[in-house]
This record gives C-alpha cells, structure tokens and sequence, in this order.
C-alpha cells in the first residue's frame, strides 16, 4: 500500500463544534492507514474562513475544550493546543513542521477534506505540505473523487507518481505519499448544527451527548446568523 508506513495521524479544523461526521472520519483514516493514533488540531485563527455577517467562531479555548470531551473515550485520539497556544492565524505548514520534528524520523499523516485538497495551491507555502506529511485525502460518495491523477494541485502535480488504481500517489523526492480514503457519506456540517442551535431545534445525535450538553450550555451561536456550509 504504502512505501513508507506511518503511525501519527493529525486532523486539523476549526470544529466550531466538533460533531460526529469528524469523529467518523477520523476513525475511519485510523482504520484503514493502520495509524496508531490521530491527533486532532484546533485551529485558533483560521486563514481561509470567510467572514460572513453574523456568524460565530466559538472562542478557541472553547472548541479545544469540545474536542477534548468528544474524544476521551477513544484512545487513540489526542488533542494538541498548538496552533491556540500558538496563537494568531493557524497555518498548517508551521502544524507539521512542529509535530514532525516530535517523531521525527517519521512523518505524520495530514488528514484532509478532498475540497480542501483540491484548493491547497491557496495555502501558506503548499508544495512544503507534501515534503512534511504524507496525505489522507477524505473522499464521500456520490461526490468522491475519482482518481488522484485528476485533482492534484498543481504545486505538487509534476512532482507526484500516481499508481495505475487512481488512489495512491507517490511523492519521491520527500519519501511521502498521497492517499485517497473513502468513508462513508455522513451530512453532518458544523454550520448546518450551528443554525440549528440559533433557531432553537434539535442538534441530538449530531454531536456527541458531552459535547451537546456543551455547546449548548455555552451559548456560543445562540442567535447567530449563519448561512456558510463547511
């Protein structure tokens, strides 16, 4: 599968609330990358969110306090405060330079949206991403991408040998590789639970039952406008 096993996962977001679409997915990568363990990274300032009138970023101690209650019955997910202790805009090459350098010589394995794949030329210094981590690109049905060949950025496009299958992808020249890793369609957005919260209907079954309780102790996007899907 691979020519470079690796053990650490990390799973970045704003989780503005973590909900159960996140934790499926990461288990998922978990399972089928053999991984050890997958760290979760809430971001503190997220570069690439649009500002939308009226809507809420749940304060970041916050968010790092929903990720913790969601996934401390898993032992195989962490959580990291880096990129809040950090502070400031949250960029993922920084993430990876400071979690590879803890396991170095291994590499980690960025867990990725295949939207967000799609659009990483946009990112802070992108052709760096792919020689610090190997990659696990999320894909859903019916919406999954059909092969790595078709949707590599173009920062890393000449850089890359796709196996004949259309999943995998080799990088050479930094020992890492791309993956593409189906899991099943879950729609469950962050934003869809927050414009529930804000008119008052039912977020069970969404978010874990500890994270339910609270997100909605907290008030965080009680009356908040939110039209944006993440």
């Amino acid at each position: 599968m691979t020519d470079a096993q690796a053990r650490i996962g990390i799973f970045g977001g704003t989780f503005n609330p973590v909900h159960i679409a996140h934790l499926r997915a990461a288990e998922e990568v978990v399972g089928a990358l053999h991984l050890e363990r997958m760290i979760f990274v809430p971001s503190a300032d997220p570069p690439h969110k649009v500002d939308v009138p009226g809507d809420r970023l749940a304060p970041a101690d916050v968010r790092l306090q929903w990720v913790q209650l969601a996934i401390r019955n898993n032992p195989r997910f962490e959580v990291d405060a880096l990129e809040i202790e950090r502070g400031g805009a949250s960029y993922s090459v920084d993430t990876l330079r400071t979690i590879g350098e803890r396991i170095a010589p291994e590499k980690p394995v960025f867990t990725i949206g295949q939207d967000a794949f799609v659009e990483i030329d946009s990112w802070r210094d992108p052709e760096a991403l792919f020689d610090l981590a190997h990659f696990a690109v999320i894909t859903r049905p019916p919406a999954a991408l059909a092969s790595l060949a078709d949707s590599l950025p173009s920062c890393i496009r000449n850089h890359v040998e796709p196996d004949p299958g259309g999943v995998f992808a080799r990088v050479p020249r930094a020992g890492t590789w791309i993956r593409l890793v189906e899991i099943p369609a879950l729609d469950i957005s962050s934003s869809d639970i927050r414009n529930r919260l804000r008119d008052g209907e039912s977020v069970r079954y969404l978010l874990p039952p500890d994270v339910e309780e609270a997100v909605e102790k907290s008030g965080a996007y009680r009356g908040a406008k939110d039209e944006r899907s993440e």
